[in-house]
């Protein structure tokens, strides 16, 4: 749950930053990355470890997934637990840190994430919207702006996400950056914007990705897009200086793999907390039900866990091998 340029902090800076000196000894520590996805597959595992195992669990906040990889990869306990690893997103640091060398360990189990280009239904009905190329146009980019006559404007993810990288590559590749202004901002913001076009009927447009609350909650219509093929995907990774333009992406995402990702200080330290993330296996639609229950209705991730992890006792027995 994984992206336009940024300069990352150094690893140490953002680290005192993100985790100050731990209050309490040798707690498990998981990610919270402030996105309600994440964070319902990171409360239910947090919520299993401390009802069924009895262990002290924090959740750590860090909206840089980069930083989250540094801490895990420290085994020094800042982060043990990360659940939103989306493969191929975070392949760059699956590889660096889970790689031969790392000290990351990358749990089996996956389920299925899909990313892509969203508008409203009604808005793709009403302008005959429906594939990315419809959207290389500067009168149906308009649609898309403030007065309806100017650049369109695209949200193309949070700083911080390894995928709004990706987006800046896609949106100039297939003809997007020409028409449109492409947009940075928190999460947060992109769904009061997506909210309030909902309300007055306007434009809106940007990056959106599955299991997703807001597929529940609003008529939301996928753009078309040219199916993924790996040869016209090729993504360098920030840390070089030229990614941008050695970059070049004009086909679909391949459907993202969620895996769990943990310390091999942790497996070591407390080997039934391993073998249980081995076996925690989340469905789309069951994280797209837990981000609704937290963005939607309001339920704080810890309410939200502990009333899905009792109202599914026989998913919950088979994870700890019951």
């Amino acid at each position: 749950m994984h992206f336009a340029i940024r300069t990352l902090l150094s690893a140490s800076a953002a680290l005192a930053i993100v985790w100050p000196a731990l209050a309490q000894a040798n707690p498990i520590t998981v990610a919270d990355p402030g996105y309600a996805t994440a964070q319902g597959t990171a409360y239910v595992v947090k919520v299993l470890l401390e009802e069924q195992l009895g262990k002290e669990v924090k959740a750590v906040k860090s909206g840089s997934v980069p930083v989250i990889w540094e801490a895990l990869n420290r085994n020094a306990g800042e982060i043990d637990i990360w659940t939103d690893v989306w493969l191929p997103n975070q392949q760059a640091l699956v590889t660096q840190y889970a790689g031969e060398g790392g000290k990351v360990k990358l749990a089996a189990n996956s389920y299925a994430g899909t990313q892509g280009y969203c508008t409203t239904k009604v808005t793709a009905d009403k302008h005959d919207i429906h594939s990315v190329f419809d959207l290389s146009d500067p009168a149906t980019a308009a649609v898309f702006s403030a007065d309806g006559k100017s650049k369109g404007k695209i949200w193309i993810g949070a700083a911080g996400w390894l995928s709004t990288n990706i987006e800046s590559v896609r949106a100039r590749d297939y003809g997007l950056a020409e028409f449109f202004e492409l947009q940075t901002t928190d999460e947060a913001v992109a769904t009061a914007d997506l909210d309030a076009a909902v309300k007055a009927g306007t434009g809106w447009l940007g990056y959106c990705y599955g299991p997703h609350q807001n597929f529940a909650r609003y008529e939301l219509e996928v753009l078309e897009e040219p199916a993924h093929d790996d040869a016209a995907w090729t993504f360098v990774e920030p840390s070089d200086p030229n990614w941008l333009d050695k970059s070049k992406i004009k086909s679909a995402y391949k459907d993202a793999e969620i895996h769990i990702a943990y310390s091999k200080s942790l497996a070591e330290s407390a080997p039934d907390v391993a073998a249980i993330l081995e076996k925690v296996t989340f469905t789309t639609d069951t994280v797209s039900k837990l981000a609704y229950a937290i963005a939607v209705e309001g339920k704080t991730p810890d309410d939200a866990a502990k009333e899905w992890i009792a109202a599914n006792p026989n998913v919950v027995a088979g994870w700890l091998g019951n």
